[in-house]
């Protein structure tokens, strides 16, 4: 069973998702500040971060990949432990393919869904050319063991004007050492199965009453609020938020506009 903090004393329930190279706490203790009050909060360290890191070959990794069937089964295991009935999600970078895996195994029992900047809306061609075939895995764990690499080219592109800063220190950050490059690689092949037809998905959640928020940064350059069209458009326009902030402030901006909007 995947690790999880307990965070916040609300009547009502939330299973919250992190992005990568983060851990539970620490990408959702502003919810837990400023809605601890109404929410309990279970945030996950997902798989390869915080106190589920793991290298064991009974656990998921690049030839057995997470699949959505063995996602349902996690999540039904922890809602009966810890006898939940209704809950919401909520899912930030990484995390929202977890969330989204969750909105599709428990459209029943889910009320709202809280979906920052989340992957798996739309899958980058780049992203899909390291993982889905044996030659792209072999040419992301490469360009994962060489980053020097990696970094020459993309200061290149920035000096052309085709890279934004922000995103290179962005990379720089999540590759600064060995340890962080190998949380990257098993996550980008571990979870690669977990993938969505949106417009089939939002039909489904619609037909169940989830009302879905999708949160994005106005100065994101990790995800632009146009690379998520498919979900956005087919949202209230209430529902669909664009913050003055870029990729890391998301959530704790995403949690005061949230602190309102419960209460």
């Amino acid at each position: 069973m995947l690790h999880y903090h307990r965070l916040g004393h609300g009547p009502h329930v939330l299973l919250a998702f992190h992005g990568i190279g983060q851990d539970g706490i620490n990408c959702y203790q502003p919810f837990a500040e400023v809605l601890g009050d109404y929410y309990t909060l279970y945030a996950f360290d997902l798989y390869f971060h915080g106190q589920s890191r793991t290298t064991s070959t009974d656990d998921f990794h690049e030839t057995s990949p997470i699949t959505k069937a063995a996602w349902k089964q996690i999540v039904q295991e922890f809602l009966s432990d810890n006898s939940i009935d209704r809950f919401d999600v909520a899912g930030f970078s990484m995390g929202g393919r977890f969330a989204l895996a969750t909105l599709e195994a428990f459209p029943e029992q889910i009320g709202q869904a809280y979906l920052m900047a989340p992957d798996g809306v739309r899958e980058h061609p780049l992203y899909g050319l390291a993982t889905r075939l044996a030659p792209g895995r072999y040419l992301f764990r490469q360009v994962l063991e060489h980053p020097d690499k990696l970094f020459s080219a993309a200061r290149l592109l920035e000096k052309a004007g085709l890279l934004h800063s922000s995103l290179i220190r962005f990379v720089q950050h999540m590759l600064a050492t060995p340890a962080q490059r190998q949380t990257v690689y098993h996550s980008w092949l571990g979870f690669r199965p977990l993938r969505f037809n949106i417009s089939v998905l939002y039909g489904t959640l619609h037909n169940n009453g989830v009302l879905v928020y999708l949160f994005m940064g106005k100065y994101d350059q990790l995800l632009r609020p146009d690379k998520v069209r498919v979900l956005s458009r087919r949202l209230p326009e209430n529902q669909y938020i664009v913050l003055s902030c870029g990729h890391t402030q998301l959530v704790a901006k995403a949690a005061a506009y949230l602190s309102s909007l419960v209460k």
